[in-house]
């Protein structure tokens, strides 16, 4: 037993060194694509927690025309504070036209021909509203009652970035994950090219082995061990870049402001772990089946 296990270490590691440029160019294959597989796993758990976030706290805000009359203005407030049940008064904030443009500033930063048509005199300005409810049909019922008071120019619903959001998340999953797969059955089939490489490399001494009444699968073992190391190096490879781009992007969110809600975008460690754990697992059994499916096509020299 122990000479065999000896047999196949000895004789993986010579495979590498026979295919040294195709085993490379495999490894580093499997790597991004691995990486690719984590990078997608990680962005859907953001674009989730970034849902959860504002699905528990679902805002609304109202805004009030540049020419509204006090008496108009001092009605909406009233209306909404008269709603205590409904509406977390503690959390409703009012900005004023100044307060409004210089939010303005920060929202459409990257957007100068919109923030070239505001100013501090023509912008709206707004009530924030934080409804104490979560049922998204009784907040758009909240939102089309304050459509209808004089003075409204109109009102935003949180609900309306969710649809934004989930398109989003949607869209960049399917793009990467498909990238992934692909990236993925490129790794396996340049696996299976250089387990194919090495037997034919090795066909007259799998012929002899074979006169002398080795079995298949005591030749077989060495090609199998050796595309499963394979896939199992790119994904230590993909794990380490992945455990650094997290890194990188927690260390980014951590200079925004807090209560911009971006903080939700961070990953816990404890579920990068678990994603590395399953790259490890896709890996080694995507370099098992490349190899073993060679081995076994290719074995009859």
């Amino acid at each position: 037993m122990i000479q065999h296990v000896s047999y196949a270490l000895r004789e993986t590691v010579a495979n590498f060194r026979r295919n040294m440029t195709l085993s490379v160019a495999a490894i580093i294959t499997s790597a991004v694509s691995l990486l690719l597989v984590g990078t997608t796993f990680l962005i859907q758990r953001a674009f989730d927690n970034l849902l959860v976030q504002w699905r528990g706290d679902v805002g609304m805000i109202v805004f009030i025309r540049p020419d509204v009359t006090p008496e108009a203005l001092q009605y909406i407030e009233q209306n909404l504070k008269s709603q205590p049940n409904v509406i977390d008064l503690s959390k409703l904030k009012y900005l004023d036209k100044a307060g409004s443009f210089e939010e303005a500033k920060r929202v459409f930063a990257g957007d100068s021909t919109t923030l070239s048509l505001l100013s501090a005199e023509t912008i709206p300005s707004q009530f924030k509203v934080v409804p104490k409810t979560t049922d998204p049909d009784l907040v758009r019922g909240l939102a089309n009652q304050y459509r209808t008071l004089p003075g409204v120019a109109g009102v935003s619903l949180a609900e309306d970035e969710f649809d934004v959001i989930s398109t989003l998340s949607g869209f960049v999953r399917t793009v990467t994950t498909a990238m992934s797969l692909v990236l993925l059955a490129v790794a396996v089939i340049l696996i299976w090219n250089t387990i194919r490489t090495a037997i034919f490399a090795r066909r007259r001494e799998i012929e002899v082995m074979k006169l002398v009444g080795a079995t298949d699968w005591f030749i077989r073992v060495p090609f199998i061990l050796e595309g499963l190391i394979q896939g199992l190096l790119g994904a230590i490879a993909a794990c380490a870049g992945l455990w650094t781009l997290n890194s990188v992007w927690t260390s980014g969110l951590a200079g925004f402001k807090a209560g911009t809600g971006v903080s939700s975008l961070v990953v816990p460690g404890s579920y990068v772990t678990s994603v590395m754990i399953s790259l490890l697992v896709i890996g080694a059994v995507a370099g098992g089946v490349g190899s073993g499916v060679a081995s076994s096509k290719f074995l009859d020299v």
